[in-house]
Formats: structure tokens, C-alpha cells, sequence
């Protein structure tokens, strides 16, 4: 078995939260503190810190830190919802995000019901959110050890967007399910899509891979169905943002490309989300709201203009991918590969999710 390094891209140290500020990777390594909840409101919006289950955890330390600063003021707990606004307001796509914060609500009205005290509130909620970082790790672990096995000892992987430790509390979901195969010893190597317009692959995936010494080698994004053609793809796995009742995935622009382009070829096309990913209140990915970015994100890349001023830009952020293109999805909970409403319903009421 091979050594694998743990990154985390968070830490909670005397009080303070700190993240790695992922606009500046991979040529600087940066940790930044947040210590206002608009400073974490801020820090999800501009993607300082990216996907979905870091979304979530940072936010949930977000709600936390918003209330030790009303209870600092000796304001009313009341305001404590327009932190919940704020914090809900900052990205619509990734449920995460919504679950996390339902979550830390919860326990924050039921702490007030109880009479405690608003110190021991602000400690409690803390503990809370961390609570939801360890309960992520360790889902990412068991999404890993579940979904390597279904990579042979000899597998060429394609990967899309950042579903690493970087989008996680670390280990990762999709970049997870890699990162064990090959701590488990299987000859892996990735491929890794630059992700346009943002770069999460070139930037992130690719400085994960390095940094944890597995074989990959970049790609541009219009170059994944032609190595599909040569044979060199041997499985797609990605991340989820949203996952539906009827197993629709909303995912990273592109992916729903992938999907299609693997079904062409007969090549297994994995998503790998913790159960807190599903969103069992929407029936299908048509219901789903996809996020729009500023179209400057499309005509630049980076400092450098690449379109003329006068042009427009879509940059949506996400897409829907089908349930019908996707083999199976790898939860901590195990492996659904009959992709319906009811056979996804049956497997979370079973595993007690």
C-alpha cells in the first residue's frame, strides 16, 4: 500500500478559521482567515474556496462565526437569520451548501429552546460545524474505498473540474475514489480536463496530483472524446453538486458532455457524492437552478483578455447530466447502479440516510 500525504484546506485553530485560498494555486500557497461571516460570504462567492462539500462545511462555520459576533455585539439573536440569508444567498447550485446550513439552524433553534446560555450557543454551534467537517472526511474515505474497486489494477481515468480534498475536508469524492485505487496500489493514471472557463483541473487537480505523486496528464476539455475514440479512457468519474429524486446530476460545466461522449464509447461514467449531495425534494435536473457567472470569467483567462470587448460570454456553471448516462453513483453509504427514483429512494431508506 502506497503512502498517500493528507491535505486539508481548512483548519479551525484557536478560534479562527482559516482555508486555502484556491485563486492563487498552484503558483502561490496561500492561507487566509476568515473572520466575519461576510468575509466567508465573500470568500464562496469569489471561490476563494469551491466545491460542494467544502461549500457546505465553510458555511456552516460561517453561521457559527456570524452568531459569536452578534453575541460579541450583545445584539439579538434574532439577526442571526439575516447571517442565514447571506450565507444562502452566495451560490444556488451546490445543495450542500443549503444542507448544512438547515443543519446548523437547527441546532441553533433548538439550543435556543433549551435556554443555553448564548456563549455556550456559540460554543455548541462551533462544535457543530466541526462535527459536519469530521463526518465529511470521513464520508470521502469510505466514497474511496467503495469506488476504487470498481477501477481495474491497470485503469486510465478521466477526471473533471477539482472533487479532491481541495472541494472537500479533505481525501475527496470522485478525486477520492482515484486517490484510493492508488493508495490501494492499482496503476492509475489521470487525465485531467483543464475545465474551462475557470481552470479547477489545471489549477487544482493537477497541483493535487503532483503534490500527492500520481501519474496524470492534462488535457483540454475538447480533447476527451477523441482519447474515448483512441481507447486511452478506460473510466470517467466526477464530482456532484446536486443530485435529484430520480438520480439527475448537476455537475461542473462539461460534464454532461463527458457523459454523453462515454456513452458513445461504452466507457463506465461514475459520479461519487456524499449522501448529503441528494436533494430528494426535487424530482428531476429541469427543476434545478443553474448558477450564471460574469461572462469576463469566459473572455479572460486569468489577466489576459482572449476575446474582443465587444463580445458576449455565456458562462453557465453547471449542467444537468441525465440519470440514464450514468452507471452508478458512489456514495459512503455504498454503490447505486440502478439509477431511478425508486431504486434511489429504496437505498438511502435502507441505509438510514
Amino acid at each position: 500500500m502506497r503512502k498517500i500525504k493528507d491535505l486539508r484546506p481548512l483548519k479551525f485553530e484557536n478560534n479562527k478559521l482559516y482555508v486555502i485560498n484556491q485563486l492563487k494555486l498552484p503558483q502561490t500557497f496561500e492561507w487566509v482567515e476568515l473572520s466575519d461571516y461576510t468575509d466567508v460570504a465573500d470568500a464562496i462567492k469569489r471561490m476563494v474556496i469551491r466545491g460542494a462539500p467544502l461549500i457546505g462545511i465553510i458555511g456552516a462555520y460561517g453561521f457559527a462565526i456570524g452568531v459569536r459576533q452578534i453575541v460579541e455585539r450583545k445584539e439579538p439573536l434574532e439577526k442571526s437569520k439575516e447571517i442565514l440569508k447571506t450565507l444562502k444567498e452566495t451560490r444556488p447550485t451546490a445543495v450542500n451548501l443549503f444542507w448544512a446550513l438547515e443543519r446548523m439552524w437547527n441546532r441553533f433553534e433548538r439550543l435556543i429552546q433549551e435556554g443555553k446560555d448564548p456563549n455556550e450557543i456559540v460554543d455548541l454551534l462551533f462544535k457543530e460545524a466541526g462535527r459536519i467537517e469530521i463526518e465529511d472526511y470521513h464520508a470521502n474515505k469510505s466514497i474511496g474505498g467503495y469506488g476504487q474497486v470498481l477501477l481495474p489494477e491497470n485503469a486510465n481515468v478521466l477526471t473533471h473540474c477539482n472533487t479532491g480534498a481541495l472541494a472537500t475536508s479533505g481525501w475527496g469524492t470522485a478525486l477520492g475514489v482515484i486517490r484510493s485505487a492508488y493508495q490501494d496500489g492499482k496503476n492509475i493514471t489521470v487525465y485531467v480536463d483543464e475545465t474551462r472557463p475557470y481552470l479547477q483541473g489545471s489549477r487544482l487537480t493537477a497541483w493535487e496530483l503532483v503534490y500527492e505523486g500520481i501519474p496524470h496528464f492534462l488535457i483540454t476539455d475538447n480533447q476527451a472524446g477523441f482519447l474515448m475514440k483512441k481507447g486511452l479512457i478506460d473510466a470517467v468519474i466526477v464530482g456532484a453538486d446536486r443530485i435529484t429524486a430520480n438520480g439527475d446530476v448537476a455537475n461542473k460545466i462539461g460534464t454532461y458532455t463527458l457523459s454523453v461522449l462515454a456513452k458513445e464509447h461504452g466507457i463506465p461514467f461514475y459520479v461519487a457524492a456524499p449522501t448529503s449531495t441528494f436533494d430528494l425534494e426535487t424530482e428531476s435536473g429541469e427543476k434545478i437552478p443553474i448558477e450564471e457567472r460574469s461572462q469576463d470569467e469566459v473572455k479572460k483567462c486569468g489577466d489576459c483578455i482572449v476575446a474582443p470587448e465587444e463580445t458576449k460570454a455565456l458562462n453557465y456553471s453547471f449542467d444537468i447530466t441525465p440519470a440514464s448516462n450514468i452507471t452508478a453513483i458512489i456514495t459512503e453509504k455504498g454503490i447505486i447502479s440502478h439509477i431511478d427514483t425508486d431504486h434511489i429512494m429504496k437505498f438511502l431508506k435502507y441505509r438510514g440516510v
